[in-house]
């Protein structure tokens, strides 16, 4: 299961029915779980961890360094992989950075598309799509379900809210809240991923108050505060409509208006 050319550090760990193809390499403080497929060319550095049953593709960087000035060589810097992802050809995933927290994570289910950049300290969420060519910047925070455009770039420190949808080329410098669509450069509101919400088994019912807490959040002309006070006393009893409201009260760089 491992081709000759490929050349894995001693140091390394994989679990069973792991492959590895032509002129790959896998580094020393590397973990692959069970029954992961590594492809030609592929790069995996560590301290690195991946779970079961994970693809990469061509040309796929791993666990390399951080792209952040302040990192130096030896600090607690680490990437983890849970289980079931789909890394295409020319990605590349960076460890974590020690002021960071010193971890990258990604975790399960993800379908990641050629040449999508993630950077030190991001935290992915399960069952994301990240479409080609989208560059996540350092210490960014992407939602479960939550699907990024091709050519969208997440600026350093966003977060994504969960059921989230962005068109294609956006760019998103503030925080997007929970179950919108948003585009544009820079990304703006365009009402909730109804669509998406369905598929994910979200009932009308609850679209329905999703989209009426949209309503009085994004085009009640209320300002933030009050906009948060009206949805709580309107709405405040649906757990949708408090995650809504608790992520925007989390947000440090402000959010989408």
């Amino acid at each position: 299961m491992i081709h000759p050319t490929a050349i894995i550090d001693p140091q390394a760990k994989l679990g069973p029915g792991v492959t590895v193809g032509p002129y790959s390499v896998i580094g020393p403080q590397v973990e692959i779980g069970e029954g992961t497929e590594i492809a030609n060319q592929v790069t995996v550095l560590g301290p690195t961890r991946i779970g079961k049953n994970n693809r990469f593709y061509t040309g796929s960087s791993i666990g390399q360094d951080p792209q952040d000035k302040k990192y130096r060589h030896g600090e607690d810097s680490r990437l983890e992989m849970g289980d079931g992802n789909t890394v295409r050809e020319f990605c590349t995933i960076n460890r974590g950075t020690e002021l960071g927290g010193g971890l990258t994570r990604v975790g399960h289910r993800n379908w990641i598309m050629a040449t999508v950049h993630i950077a030190h300290d991001v935290i992915v969420g399960d069952d994301t799509v990240i479409a080609n060519n989208t560059a996540l910047g350092g210490h960014a925070i992407i939602g479960d379900k939550v699907v990024l455009g091709g050519f969208a770039a997440v600026h350093q420190f966003c977060r994504i809210g969960a059921y989230t949808i962005t068109g294609a080329q956006s760019m998103i410098p503030q925080d997007v809240p929970p179950f919108l669509t948003v585009a544009g450069n820079r990304a703006k509101p365009y009402g909730v991923n109804s669509t998406g919400l369905e598929r994910n088994g979200f009932t009308p019912e609850q679209v329905k108050t999703i989209q009426k807490a949209y309503k009085i959040f994004y085009r009640s002309k209320l300002g933030q505060a009050e906009a948060l006070e009206r949805l709580e006393k309107e709405l405040g009893a649906d757990p949708n409509v408090q995650t809504f409201i608790a992520f925007i009260r989390q947000s440090t760089r402000g959010v989408l208006r």
